[in-house]
């Protein structure tokens, strides 16, 4: 046992207070953890100590069970049960016991107690419900304490369902007079809000309160809140930039207390979360950057180069300098400093200035030649992460000029790495640079070969996924096509002659395919031949199922006539009786096929490309069964995003307390779900897992409906929550478009290697590795989306080949390690970079395509108007008042008979007579009172706009009008109210609309009271749904905005749509067609592909892409907004279905 852990096993007891002399710093002679403690430390053999510790377990478990163990025993029976789980064996009779302790103790025993439930339990662990009282209770005590001991157990384990159950109690804490209590409240709300974001949202005042405590450490603690929104949502704090520049220049400047220095650097924690909060708020932001500049100057000129914690802020300092927008100033000061990271003959601060070389280097590629002869000498450097940084350094400055001499590098490197995390880095990060800047066949065969020798079966299955792929799907030329698969046809004929067996498997299925496919290339190559050498690799020992299947479908592809029909047979009798059913299957299909050349032929011809199969993503060809299967009462489609949250309230316990049922004209009879993007969903109120509310006769009776069975007769009965799993998305590396120069500098007889000498001088040889490694970079001027120059095309670029499907093709591309570039990236990096238009398009005037339909429902004074289907969901309001209403005299009224939306129209507002507004729309009516709305368009708002009109010759008083939404943010245009409506006239009140949750149609519900000179109160209810396209306005952008914002969104969806053809262009009529319905804006049109962009207002940007593919437009759309691509998607359909 090492010294630190004997010391600290030592003091235990006195932190305890375990020994019988207070404040005794030796292990008492007396104290049972001592001899065990003792007794463990004088064991020879790990069987001596299991016997012991078992001993140990049998005498603690029958103690905790005696009656009369009293609580100062039990709490030296917890520690020692501590100290058997640190060493690995497990006591779980002792857990329930640990929360009894917590729960009867003194203040001591409850500390030991709750100490041995946040060592002994997980959050998920079903006896942490035990203590959520003990935890209520000890937050309402005097005891600071016992407030303490309950806060700290709380930031650590808590189950999440019971958050709201103690939520409350630790808000009230952030008002604590003790900054302990408050500093231990900000921490508990960081965890809750690390694992249930949602149900701290109301509180981010709160979190602004903390952040501006008199105490420093409370501000710190709720910095930690901070950077994880700012993460997630860097322009909602941009107004905080201010205030975190100003705390950063009181911690630079030393105005915190001496209790934050750390070897004499204030607060130097506190500066590096500062500085990444404020790279945050920074990036692509000229503005908010300018207030940072001082104090990021001022950080650098203090942290001198004097202790391992400085160096950590210089390297923070320096990430943020390159991240926000730059200024020169500051960008010298901070290559200075790699510099001197990088000339440091220490070990740490060598590899910290490689790693921020390697960030930097993005930015700035031009740095790198300024430590090059540095980085040739840590590629020889003994240490292997210093190597390995090196490597990742080198692979951020690669491009066709020095890609051999890289390659190489990174192959060495392989051959002599034991490491399999970097062995599956590198070889994905090799086979990336051989697609993209491959000099020629030749070079490009050999390094995959390598790749995939090195690689071995530890290499993502995408790795020779996409190798595959890019043989078969081929490249511009057919020329080259026929080349590269001649010389790998060549390649692996060879390897399967040489030694197979040492091959790894992947590599053998590699091999078996692409011999397979194009072995009859080779003209003097028989199929007998090949036959035979598949055979051997069946018989191999070490030959895995899963490449037997990929040997047996190579050679029935091989089969031919009666070539090898023998083999076949042969092959097939030993395989058809296999207890793998896969072989079996390949063996039967290798038999028949063998045998019948004619089916053979059909099934497997040649010559015939590889024509993909169009794929309908939006499976349009189930739309009637969907439609009968709602109209028979199934339940409508729910995302998955929507199921899960779903899940997770269902789980949540209810705090609130019961009440009887509200009547259904008053409750909330409806849920708002996501609506589906066909719109074949949705036809009723109710979500498919919601039960439906009865309330026959006013019955109270309790209903079970739905009720989660959580007890049983074996007591507690456990639920396993969901794994929520995150794809990991990998943006693929853009690509250029490929042409011919530069192939012989990048071909491997003209790389500018060093030439092997018998005595060469060290430093020529470095100087001539220096000008292979760094060329091209003096010449590179500008960066492309990713971040990297790339100022040669590259080599391979592929070919559309007939009716792919976009989502299919991208989401198999984007998984890949070996990054594809998606038809996107090829787009912006091979034809938008490398110009500087703005497209400037004339946006048409709004067009209204909505038809508008309405109904009366004088009975019940209750009416809903739609604007496009009728399958939309209604929601009952949660009515809100305070709103303006501005009272107009009728105009020409005399004709009663005459067109009310004309009458009406003459009411508008003089600041919106002259605006494009929809038609004007009864709401409802009842006895003299009618309702009537239309929506008027703006460039940053949309207007609501609702008449209420009194038909009767008796002035109406109490007029209250009360809108709400679900979908939509509500507010009222002016603050004066009109009480009343006189005879014959008409009263206008006008409301702001905007989006907070996207939906394909959203809706306003409201209702208005009023009341007669004679009479009593009345009040009708009306809602007035409206499109989503309502709110779209055209986003002008430049191309080179377009394709950084493309790569900043990460909600998605896809679709192929059809084309229209007035006479014209396909792709120009299809999108010249949407600008003008949806109010899109295009952003250019290249060949075959256009970008376009549109906001939602008031300000969320949705990014699409197209390209005309197979006789469709294949439709990507991008957003922050999660639902927004959806909608919008939708609204494509639609407006090209009703041209």
């Amino acid at each position: 046992m090492s010294d630190v852990v004997e010391k600290t096993l030592t003091a235990l007891p006195s932190l305890l207070s375990l020994d019988s002399q207070p404040g005794s710093t030796k292990l008492s002679s007396t104290s049972k953890l001592g001899t065990l403690i003792r007794g463990i430390t004088e064991l020879t053999s790990k069987h001596e100590e299991e016997k012991l510790i078992q001993r140990e377990l049998t005498s603690i478990k029958e103690q905790v069970s005696s009656p009369n163990t009293s609580m100062r025993q039990m709490k030296e029976l917890m520690v020692r049960a501590i100290y058997c789980e640190m060493l690995g064996y497990e006591a779980a009779f002792s857990y329930i016991h640990a929360i009894k302790l917590a729960q009867q103790g003194t203040a001591l025993e409850k500390r030991v107690g709750y100490l041995a439930v946040s060592l002994f339990l997980n959050e998920s662990h079903e006896l942490l419900l035990l203590l959520v009282n003990t935890v209520l209770k000890d937050l309402q005590s005097t005891n600071l304490i016992e407030v303490c001991m309950a806060l700290t157990v709380v930031s650590q384990i808590f189950p999440k369902d019971m958050i709201p159950a103690i939520l409350p109690l630790v808000e009230e804490k952030l008002n604590h007079p003790k900054e302990i209590i408050r500093r231990k409240a900000v921490l508990a709300l960081y965890k809750f809000y690390l694992i249930a974001p949602n149900q701290v949202q109301h509180i981010h005042n709160k979190f602004r309160k903390a952040l501006c405590d008199k105490d420093p450490g409370v501000m710190t603690a709720s910095l930690h809140i901070y950077l994880q929104m700012i993460q997630e949502n860097p322009e909602g704090y941009k107004d905080l930039t201010a205030s975190f520049v100003t705390i950063m220049k009181q911690v630079v400047g030393g105005k915190l207390p001496m209790d934050f220095n750390y070897h004499s650097v204030p607060a130097p924690w506190l500066q590096i979360q500062l500085l990444r909060i404020l790279s945050l708020l920074g990036k692509n932001d000229q503005s908010t950057s300018e207030i940072m500049y001082e104090v990021l100057d001022e950080s650098l000129r203090r942290a001198e180069m004097n202790h391992n914690i400085t160096y950590a802020i210089l390297y923070e300092c320096v990430k943020c300098i390159y991240t926000i927008h730059p200024k020169s100033e500051l960008l010298e000061k901070a290559a200075k400093c790699i510099g001197n990271f990088v000339l440091s003959p220490k070990i740490n601060l060598k590899y910290l200035g490689l790693k921020a070389l390697t960030y930097v280097v993005q930015q700035d590629p031009k740095l790198a030649l300024q430590h090059q002869m540095t980085i040739i000498e840590c590629l020889d450097h003994p240490d292997l992460i210093i190597k390995r940084e090196t490597l990742e350094l080198l692979f951020r400055i690669t491009n066709a000029q020095n890609v051999t001499v890289i390659v190489e590098k990174m192959l060495e490197f392989l051959r002599i790495n034991k490491d399999d995390y970097t062995t599956i880095d590198l070889v994905g990060k090799v086979a990336e640079l051989a697609e993209k800047y491959a000099p020629d066949n030749e070079w490009f065969i050999e390094t995959m070969n390598t790749v995939f020798s090195l690689g071995g079966d530890m290499m993502q299955p995408d790795i020779p996924n996409s190798f595959l792929k890019l043989l078969s799907e081929g490249f511009d030329s057919v020329e080259e096509d026929r080349k590269l698969r001649l010389f790998a046809v060549d390649s692996y004929v060879s390897l399967l002659q040489g030694e197979p067996g040492k091959l790894p498997q992947r590599f053998l299925q590699v091999i078996s395919w692409v011999l397979g496919e194009y072995s009859y290339l080779r003209k003097e190559l028989e199929a007998a031949t090949v036959l035979k050498l598949l055979a051997k690799l069946l018989d191999m020992k070490n030959t895995s199922s899963e490449t037997k299947s990929w040997v047996l479908m190579a050679m029935t592809k091989l089969c031919e006539g009666r070539t090898g029909l023998s083999v076949a047979q042969e092959v097939s009798e030993t395989y058809s009786s296999s207890l793998d059913t896969v072989l079996r299957q390949r063996a039967q299909e290798l038999q028949h096929l063998s045998q019948d050349w004619e089916l053979q032929a059909r099934v497997l011809p040649r010559d015939t490309g590889h024509e993909p199969l169009e794929v309908d993503s939006s499976l349009s060809f189930l739309d009637g069964f969907v439609s009968e299967a709602l109209a028979a009462g199934a339940a409508p489609y729910k995302p998955q995003h929507q199921r899960q949250e779903e899940l997770a309230q269902a789980k949540a316990l209810s705090l609130d307390p019961y009440g009887l049922s509200l009547p259904i004209s008053m409750s909330s009879c409806s849920i708002a779900d996501r609506q589906s993007p066909t719109l074949l969903s949705i036809s009723s109120g109710l979500s498919g897992d919601s039960t439906e509310l009865s309330h026959k006769g006013g019955s109270t009776s309790l209903k079970l409906d739905g009720v989660k069975r959580v007890w049983g007769r074996e007591g507690y009965l456990a639920q396993r929550e969901p794994v929520e799993e995150c794809a990991h998305v990998e943006v693929p590396s853009p690509l250029r478009s490929p042409n011919h120069h530069g192939e012989a500098d990048g071909s491997p007889s003209q790389t500018p290697t060093p030439t092997p000498t018998p005595t060469p001088e060290p430093e020529l040889e470095k100087r001539q590795l220096a000008s292979s490694l760094f060329v091209g970079l003096s010449s590179q001027s500008s960066l492309c989306l990713m971040g990297k120059s790339e100022p040669t095309p590259q080599r391979f670029r592929r070919k559309a080949k007939g009716p792919v499907s976009s989502s299919v093709a991208s989401e198999q591309i984007s998984n890949s390690l070996v990054s594809t570039p998606s038809t996107v990236d090829n787009l912006l990096c091979n034809n938008l970079l490398d110009t500087n238009i703005t497209s400037e398009l004339d946006v048409s005037s709004l067009q209204q395509t909505s038809q508008l339909t309405h109904g009366l429902t004088a009975a019940n004074g209750h009416c809903d108007v739609e604007l496009t289907d009728s399958d939309i969901k209604g929601s009952s309001p949660s009515l809100i008042g305070d709103n303006g209403l501005v009272a107009a005299d009728p105009g020409l009224h005399e004709d009663p008979d005459g067109p009310k939306d004309l009458c009406l129209s003459s009411h508008l507002p003089a600041e919106l007579s002259g605006l494009s507004h929809s038609e004007i729309t009864p709401l409802c009516s009842k006895q003299s009172l009618d309702l009537s709305a239309c929506h008027v368009h703006k460039d940053d708002f949309l207007v609501l706009v609702v008449f209420i009109y009194n038909s009767s010759d008796s002035d109406i008083q109490q007029i209250i009008l009360e809108l709400d939404s679900d979908e939509l943010e509500v507010s009222c245009v002016c603050d004066s109210r009109v009480q009343e409506a006189r005879s014959h006239s008409v009263a206008v009140c006008q409301y702001f609309l905007t989006v907070k949750r996207p939906s394909v149609h959203v809706e306003v519900v409201g209702i208005v009271s009023y009341q007669f000179p004679v009479g009593t109160p009345q009040s009708v209810q009306f809602s007035y749904k409206l499109p989503l396209t309502s709110f779209i306005r055209p986003l002008t952008l430049t191309t080179e905005e377009y394709g950084t914002m493309w790569l900043d969104f990460s909600h998605d969806t896809k679709q192929n749509l059809t084309l229209i053809s007035d006479g014209q262009e396909p792709l120009a009529a299809t999108l010249n067609m949407l600008e003008k319905k949806l109010q899109l804006h295009v952003v250019e049109v290249i060949g075959m592909e256009g970008i376009v962009a549109c906001r939602l207002l008031p300000d969320q940007p949705c990014l699409m892409h197209c390209r005309l593919h197979a006789g469709t437009l294949a439709v990507w759309l991008r957003s922050p907004v999660p639902d927004l691509p959806d909608c919008l998607m939708y609204h494509c359909q639609r407006a090209l279905q009703e041209h």
